[in-house]
């Protein structure tokens, strides 16, 4: 095909060759590549129903909030996005002020204060209406475009939870080696702690059930929401349902690429969030 064009209609993906109105369906895509390839490129079906919650916790992002934004609505999928200024002091506020009364698509939330990632990701959750419900950094670390792959999973009724990885085999950008020992010892005591073999807990491409992130109390304001949330959705119970027993969640991990920030870029995480994230790990362990 010399030109193509993807487009979200009933299937996950359509094909049309330029000058050609007659688009090849799901089947013929299947037919064309098989099911194994199409699998592993995201090529699968998606109900015409279901609705993809983003949800964009923003602290003085408005040098990158404008692209994330085109990024992620550049799924094809059908989304809901929300964005939740946590009280940004570099004009972003007033930037979403403007979107709001120009871009009716965004729904967006505001704090009057600073509290952290983890309180920013609280409100949203509380917003989100669709059947599933993903986290989105705001920085461009993370590439809008795995979304496909991330949701397979669950869609495909194999998972209610699904984590990505920075470390099972995708591109990455090279940056602070201590940073990355420090995110797998504390993706190694959480697991201890949860029972669970996670290799990214700290990873921001968490994506859940509706039922599931709504169903959870959290509580820590910033970075401590990975280990807390982790913690809790490893005791989660799906209640039971049309004849289905209560169950615990089934957690899937899969790849993602990851294009890290240094501290000159705006990368806020310290070593005090390292300390606080420990600490999360062993109380929500034992307690919520």
């Amino acid at each position: 095909m010399a030109e193509t064009e993807t487009e979200n209609l009933e299937h996950n993906v359509t094909f049309t060759e330029a000058g050609n109105e007659a688009p090849l369906d799901y089947d013929a895509i299947v037919r064309l590549l098989g099911e194994a390839t199409c699998r592993k490129l995201g090529i699968y079906p998606i109900p015409p129903d279901l609705v993809l919650s983003v949800v964009i916790p923003v602290y003085n992002e408005r040098r990158t909030l404008h692209e994330i934004v085109r990024q992620v609505r550049a799924v094809p999928i059908n989304k809901q996005i929300i964005l939740v200024d946590d009280c940004s002091k570099d004009g972003t506020t007033d930037m979403l002020k403007e979107w709001e009364t120009t871009q009716p698509d965004l729904t967006i939330r505001y704090h009057e204060k600073n509290q952290g990632k983890g309180a920013a990701l609280r409100t949203g959750f509380q917003h989100a209406t669709g059947q599933i419900v993903i986290v989105q950094d705001a920085d461009l670390e993370y590439d809008p475009s795995e979304y496909l792959r991330l949701i397979q999973p669950i869609i495909e009724g194999k998972a209610d939870v699904v984590y990505g990885s920075r470390f099972i085999g995708e591109t990455h950008r090279v940056l602070y080696y201590w940073h990355s020992l420090a995110n797998k010892f504390l993706t190694l005591l959480s697991n201890a702690f949860t029972n669970l073999n996670l290799t990214d807990m700290e990873v921001c491409y968490k994506v859940f059930r509706r039922e599931v992130i709504q169903g959870v109390k959290l509580k820590s304001n910033r970075f401590g929401f990975e280990p807390e949330v982790t913690a809790k959705i490893a005791r989660f119970k799906m209640p039971a349902i049309e004849g289905r027993p209560a169950r615990r969640c089934r957690v899937f991990e899969m790849p993602v690429s990851y294009n890290g920030r240094d501290y000159k870029e705006g990368k806020k995480i310290g070593w005090k969030d390292g300390v606080q994230a420990l600490y999360c790990i062993v109380r929500y362990a034992f307690a919520d």
